[in-house]
């Protein structure tokens, strides 16, 4: 299929300083969580992309010296010659491919926690982080500017060394340059603080030498937060952040502008998770930097729809369209438009996912739409690619929400016959209940991506509202092979993480007690509503949104330290504890039920037993004081948001059927997603598309070891311990 004419624009080249990049489609700098310790999961997630049209390709946030580790996260380091031969293994595999190799380089100042390096960072003044815990920075004095200012310069001949073509320095989120630009901040009064000329200096300077260094060979860049939304305390768009960006267009100093909004306590300004923030949503800030500059400006904001992205180039409000999330989502989305093949895209659905595993600090990151995000080394998977059988058979897949549809696309796409049936009217699971919560209809695109593969799909047979199949149904069905995705539920009785056991007199057949499950088939919710929730994601604050919508009292107690903190690490919490504000929703945390009764619930706090340990054993006895106090809450209909439950009954009474699997011709019977237990929806998506590429293991229901990239003991490392000055 042909091309739209009207995105020819995406794919004209521009140059970029000494460089030129081959279309407009920029993977900006994301973490991975790979750094330089793994470099063939870093070179193959950044070469998947390249493979697929980005024209450049960076790696994440790259610290330049051991002052600024961010552990227990994990960045790139551009500290040694180890990291120079790592790294250069990604640039050469970018290249192969005509992309470009960016790398963002990163002094974080008092927002460096240098945890395995246990060194001091040094910043513009001494203050705490208002983002790491316990972390200052010891101010820096004219001595310490000039060696950071070096620091930068020989990072980037690093840099140039390890092969890339673009260099950054990086001051967005709040890292050094802009901790010296930002009043927030700056608290100095000498040559490097007070007035804009001054806040300004060490960025001038640091870009000043970068450019000396590497800009006759390589771009020189830098992400800049053009407002970092704190008001007149911070940076400004019609104030410092427009001046700066003036100020580095007189000094002729920079190649490539990557602009962004927000600061690091709150990056969920830039990163927006779809909640709150749509595609585009920085492009008010972006415009105001592209009326002033003369050289290429990119910037990001989710964008996914072609035309959008066209339409951006040719009006002028972009030179390249700067992504991370959609370039997650579909590491081919260049080439799909390329192709005339829009239709084709996964578009990402701005769940956050990926970023949490950043801020979590456990690698790697993964993706709710594309279950082979940072799996194409480890694992050896490619998006698009699928090892094809020699035999055919038949596969019927039970159940089409996340893990089902994913589980039947993946083995239709290999070649295998597929039945998928679902009980319901259309397939979706899940996602049909989630993409009705306010904020969330974005997330319906997992469904919407999977209906359109599966429809192309020829050996692919979609059969929904059949109803409950029973083990007999499977027997007879007159596969070869089976798999189980019949998802989860909520618990009806209050079962949950804090006791493991039902609440006394919760019972979700009651007319006053709701399961979400049951809130979505319409049962009744009176005008006074308590939600219980130990889950802490997005169910339980966002039925309390729902609730709140359409015009209900909502109080929400949890057993969790705050409301729905996973969504921490997601970037929802700080809009998510607004928008409770604002919708009067009222909440108790670490506090959990201990009674049910029409229309009163006795609630207790967590940690109401006594703080002093009994000096020995008793049996049968709480070793401290036993504490009883309790409150009273009044409410007309309770939402137990507690725990899910799998729907594993059909899965377990054919596993005890075995026997009659053979006479049956049933070679294997699977569980996929929740129901073989429960999870996020990227972990269930994983699950059925893991299942569907192991499926000719001897137990697929067990996963095949992949590939960890680690030290071997005896081998050279880098640096050397011989490499110290001084050994003490």
């Amino acid at each position: 299929m042909a091309r739209n004419p009207k995105h020819d624009c995406l794919f004209e080249p521009i140059k970029i300083g000494p460089k030129t990049m081959k279309n407009r489609f920029y993977q900006v700098p994301h973490c991975i969580g790979a750094g330089s310790e793994k470099p063939g999961t870093q070179a193959a997630n950044r070469a998947m992309k390249a493979e697929g049209g980005w024209g450049a390709c960076c790696t994440e946030y790259c610290s330049i010296s051991p002052e600024s580790d961010d552990t227990h996260r994990v960045s790139a380091r551009i500290w040694d010659e180890g990291d120079v031969i790592n790294l250069r293994y990604m640039n050469d595999e970018l290249h192969k491919h005509g992309a470009l190799g960016g790398i963002e380089m990163w002094y974080g100042g008092n927002h460096a926690p240098n945890l395995e390096s246990r060194a001091v960072p040094r910043g513009p003044s001494s203050g705490a982080s208002e983002f790491e815990y316990l972390t200052y920075a010891h101010e820096a004095d004219k001595d310490d500017i000039k060696h950071l200012v070096q620091t930068y310069a020989e990072a980037a001949k690093r840099a140039e060394q390890a092969g890339f073509d673009i260099v950054y320095v990086y001051g967005a989120h709040s890292y050094l340059p802009l901790q010296f630009l930002s009043p927030f901040h700056n608290k100095r009064t000498d040559g490097y603080g007070g007035s804009f000329e001054n806040r300004a200096r060490f960025w001038i300077e640091s870009l000043t030498a970068v450019k000396e260094a590497v800009g006759d060979n390589c771009a020189i860049a830098t992400r800049f937060a053009i407002d970092t939304l704190y008001g007149p305390g911070g940076v400004e768009t019609g104030d410092d952040g427009l001046k700066f960006v003036e100020l580095v267009a007189k000094e002729g100093i920079l190649d490539l502008w990557d602009v962004n909004v927000g600061d690091i306590a709150e990056w969920g300004e830039d990163a927006g998770p779809s909640r709150f923030y749509k595609s585009g949503h920085q492009r008010a800030w972006t415009d105001e930097v592209k009326k002033l500059c003369n050289i290429p400006v990119l910037g990001v904001s989710r964008e996914t729809s072609a035309d959008d992205m066209a339409a951006h180039i040719l009006s002028g409000r972009l030179d390249i369209i700067g992504a991370a999330r959609p370039s997650i989502a579909d590491p081919f989305l260049p080439n799909k438009i390329d192709e005339g093949r829009v239709e084709d895209v996964r578009e990402c659905i701005g769940c956050n996912v990926c970023i949490s595993r950043w801020e979590i600090g456990g690698p790697p990151m993964v993706c709710t739409q594309n279950a082979t995000a940072n799996e194409e080394y480890r694992r050896g998977w490619h998006p698009e690619k699928f090892n094809k059988i020699d035999d055919e058979y038949s596969v019927l897949v039970v159940g089409a929400g996340p893990a089902g549809m994913e589980a039947a696309r993946v083995l239709g796409e290999r070649g295998y016959g597929v039945h998928l049936r679902e009980a319901g009217k259309e397939i979706g699971g899940c996602v049909n209940d989630i993409k009705k919560y306010p904020g969330l209809s974005e997330w319906g695109r997992l469904i919407t991506y999977r209906q359109l593969q599966l429809d192309k799909l020829k050996n692919v047979e979609v059969h929904t509202a059949v109803g409950e199949m029973t083990a007999d149904d499977v027997l007879e069905y007159g596969a070869d092979k089976v798999v189980i995705a019949t998802g989860a539920k909520w618990s009806p009785n209050g079962t949950s993480s804090v006791t493991h056991d039902p609440i006394e007199g919760l019972d979700a057949s009651l007319p006053y007690i709701c399961t979400p499950d049951q809130v979505f088939e319409g049962k009744e919710v009176g005008q006074r509503v308590l939600i219980l929730d130990a889950d802490g994601y997005y169910t339980g604050v966002s039925m309390a949104e729902m609730m709140a919508d359409a015009g209900k009292d909502v109080q929400l107690i949890t057993s969790l330290g705050s409301v729905a903190p996973y969504t921490h690490f997601t970037l929802e919490a700080p809009n998510l504890h607004r928008m409770m504000y604002e919708k009067g929703i009222h909440e108790k945390t670490l506090h959990w039920a201990e009674k049910i009764e029409e229309g009163i619930a006795t609630i207790y706090y967590l940690y109401r037993d006594g703080y002093v340990r009994d000096t020995g054993p008793k049996l049968g006895k709480m070793p401290r004081r036993v504490g009883t106090d309790t409150i009273k809450m009044e409410f007309d209909t309770l939402i137990a948001v507690t725990e899910r439950v799998p729907q594993d009954k059909l899965f377990r009474e054919l596993k005890v059927r075995k026997s009659e699997w053979e006479e049956n011709d049933i070679q294997g019977v699977y569980a996929a997603g929740d129901c073989y237990a429960p999870g996020i929806l990227a972990d269930a998506i994983f699950s059925g598309h893991r299942i569907a590429r192991e499926f000719e293991a001897k137990n697929p229901q067990l996963a095949q070891p992949w590939i960890r990239e680690r030290q071997i003991w005896g081998h050279e490392t880098f640096p050397k311990i011989s490499d110290r000055e001084t050994q003490g």
